[in-house]
């Protein structure tokens, strides 16, 4: 599976007791891929955005820890619309998929854990290439079947 077919909401370990909550992941265990890098975005103010892009081989997952936000994910046929609102609960975003964040509520905090290293080269700025080239992903996939 890949594309929009791949993306799934992942549900956190998360503890609670009278002391509060605790909500954790790990590499290979809960998330599909081994973390090699994290960040996290905050102090979006309206109308600005994040993302517009596409990671040609990164994976992801998405975290909203606190506050809530809107993120539309898109191939070059479809978009799909989540809410990230509930920090127990991880948004995975396989690689070649186009990512739009927004709707930020002031007090939001988008944790995300990614595959690999950030490299500025294999992230796709430009819509109309990366349709020629998930369009040639998908060609390429097919052939091999």
């Amino acid at each position: 599976m890949t594309g929009l077919q791949a993306v799934r909401w992942i549900s956190l370990p998360t503890f609670v007791d009278p002391r509060g909550s605790l909500t954790a992941f790990e590499a290979n265990n809960d998330v599909p891929f081994p973390i090699n890098r994290v960040f996290y975005v905050y102090n979006v103010q309206p109308p600005f955005e994040r993302g517009g892009h596409a990671h040609l081989n990164a994976e992801q997952v998405l975290v909203c820890v606190a506050g809530s936000m809107k993120i539309d994910l898109s191939d070059p046929s479809s978009t799909e619309t989540y809410t990230l609102e509930d920090p127990s609960r991880g948004l995975y975003v396989p690689n070649m998929v186009w990512t739009r964040l927004y709707a930020f509520t002031p007090t939001t905090v988008c944790l995300a854990g990614a595959s690999d290293l950030y490299d500025n080269n294999e992230v796709i700025r430009d819509w109309d290439r990366y349709v020629g080239l998930a369009t040639r992903k998908v060609s390429a996939s097919s052939a091999t079947r």
